[in-house]
């Protein structure tokens, strides 16, 4: 299977229909950490359902659109990063992330972004890189400033989250930013 090694005990990897079973008991051990933010744990809640969600990104990868990765620690599911959009034609995607509780404090999800916006950026051509997050979510506010993103503003109450009208900030990054911070 393809694999990019993050640390010594951590990998990034297409995350895969036939990975339900181990997303659904990832997704169960983070289901109200992850939840607070994103809708992934409701809407994976069996079986059939993380399979039905893996095989939706499935097909949108397919068709050179959004795509899942999965972040193994220790030979296990405790997390990913996404393309939670990518729009190759106009030169534009948006990159997201998910951890349940096991997997912080250690990096991956920055590592993995990473890898992620240099494929973006340096093979796809991409102009632009977006980062979208609830304006209460500390930590991948955090995630996005490590990576040189720039808070371009506020989408007021623009996203209905179990019942809740959150504030969503968008954050930004070109590849010519992207490019200059490396070589700096």
């Amino acid at each position: 299977m393809f694999s990019i090694d993050l640390a010594d005990d951590a990998q990034l990897f297409p995350l895969e229909v036939w990975h339900a079973e181990e997303f659904l008991a990832h997704i169960d051990r983070g289901r109200e950490f992850i939840g607070q933010f994103i809708g992934f744990p409701d809407r994976a809640t069996d079986l059939e359902s993380a399979r039905q969600l893996l095989r939706s990104n499935a097909e949108k990868a397919a068709a050179d659109g959004r795509r899942l990765y999965g972040i193994r620690a220790g030979g296990t599911l405790v997390g990913g990063v996404l393309f939670a959009d990518f729009d190759a034609a106009a030169g534009n995607c948006e990159v997201g992330c998910w951890m349940e509780p096991a997997g912080t404090g250690r990096g991956l999800v920055t590592k993995a972004c990473r890898v992620l916006i240099d494929w973006a950026f340096d093979v796809r051509g991409m102009h632009r890189a977006e980062w979208h997050v609830a304006g209460g979510n500390e930590k991948s506010i955090a995630v996005a400033r490590r990576l040189g993103f720039t808070r371009e503003g506020v989408l007021r109450q623009s996203h209905l989250h179990r019942g809740v009208r959150q504030d969503i900030e968008v954050w930004s990054l070109l590849a010519d930013e992207w490019a200059a911070a490396r070589t700096a």
